[in-house]
């Protein structure tokens, strides 16, 4: 339970505006971005939305990693991204993992206005006699 939750919204990304359209292309970086921050991918799913004429209309994904998740959703028709990644602290300290990854992917998207809060979830109390 011992955890640390990131969270932000994206306002005016100024990212290359397919990306927030191309559920391949962002699954692809979101699964090398969390290897590279030394995270164990073990699961992931991209859903790419269509609007009421099949045009692409935003994407939602979700990177199952061992130590917790990265979940992304955009919304391309307001140039935004809601971002949350969780990681769970119980067996090592992964926080400085979780903010390097929430930066890269921060960085990725380019907003213009950024709202984001860091939770410390859960405290895990020592052993009797510790």
């Amino acid at each position: 339970m011992n955890g640390l939750h990131l969270i932000a919204d994206l306002h005016d990304c100024r990212c290359a505006p397919g990306l927030l359209l191309d559920a391949p292309g962002l699954e692809t970086f979101c699964v090398a971005a969390c290897t590279r921050h030394g995270l164990t991918v073990v699961g992931r799913l991209f859903h790419p939305f269509r609007d009421t004429t099949g045009n692409p209309a935003g994407v939602t994904g979700t990177v199952v990693l061992a130590e917790s998740h990265l979940a992304v959703h955009t919304w391309p028709e307001v140039a935004g991204v809601t971002l949350d990644v969780y990681v769970c602290n119980f067996s090592g300290d992964n926080s400085a993992r979780a903010q390097a990854l929430f930066a890269e992917v921060i960085a990725n998207f380019a907003p213009a206005r950024l709202e984001k809060k860091e939770v410390a979830c859960g405290r895990l109390h020592p052993a009797p006699g510790a």
